[in-house]
């Protein structure tokens, strides 16, 4: 099996079987054939080899981004105008996809970028409140009914091939800290480095995207 086998064989059979607390439900876009058929495209067309890589986490997918195509911080738009991989998906765009694809052409186009990295999240499933995008940290209750979950999911994606050498997380305040404990107790990388969030970059920070890019980029340089 290849790299991109592994990860196929893990989202085909993703699923999360808990009572999740009132008003939150789950986003599994992997449920969709079509969203099957474009990661199926997408990693055999990136990762169908068995090299290593270094992972990049996210929080978990939103309702526009990996919650619409599968693929972590790839919009519809940036799936067939970065990857070449058409979709009838709507074509709206996410933030956290810009930023990251903008960070993916300085660093030498999506071939490049993809045989070194690979992106995921720290919960590969989604989830809304209200119909509002709801991060896995939001309540205590949420966050502990998915630590079981967020460890088999984890476990399973390092053993694709990822280096335990270094994990890099995107997001500096309450993913990187839970990531970070998590980490102390599980011993899964010798080194976690924090990034700034794509989102908060783009909503916060935009005056100043070049330079989180560029200093991204130099975090990120192997």
């Amino acid at each position: 099996m290849t790299f991109a086998d592994r990860i196929l064989k893990f989202y085909e059979t993703l699923d999360l079987d808990i009572k999740l607390p009132e008003n939150v439900e789950i986003i599994n876009p992997y449920k969709n054939d079509e969203v099957i058929d474009v990661c199926k495209k997408f990693y055999k067309k990136y990762y169908n080899d068995n090299n290593g890589r270094v992972m990049i986490l996210g929080i978990n997918p939103g309702r526009f981004g990996a919650g619409v195509t599968g693929i972590p911080f790839t919009d519809p738009i940036r799936l067939e105008k970065e990857c070449g991989i058409k979709n009838t998906f709507q074509k709206k765009p996410e933030l956290s996809s810009e930023f990251i694809y903008k960070l993916i052409a300085i660093m030498g186009g999506p071939e490049k970028f993809y045989s070194h990295y690979y992106i995921g999240a720290v919960s590969p499933l989604g989830f809304l409140k209200n119909g509002k995008n709801y991060n896995y940290y939001d309540s205590r209750e949420l966050t502990s009914l998915l630590k079981p979950f967020i460890i088999k999911s984890l476990t399973e994606q390092i053993s694709f091939g990822i280096t335990s050498r270094k994990c890099f997380i995107l997001g500096q305040g309450k993913n990187y800290e839970y990531f970070k404990l998590l980490n102390t107790e599980l011993k899964l990388f010798d080194e976690v480095v924090a990034l700034p969030h794509p989102r908060w970059v783009m909503q916060y920070r935009r005056k100043q995207l070049d330079f989180f890019l560029e200093d991204t980029a130099a975090k990120l340089s192997i």
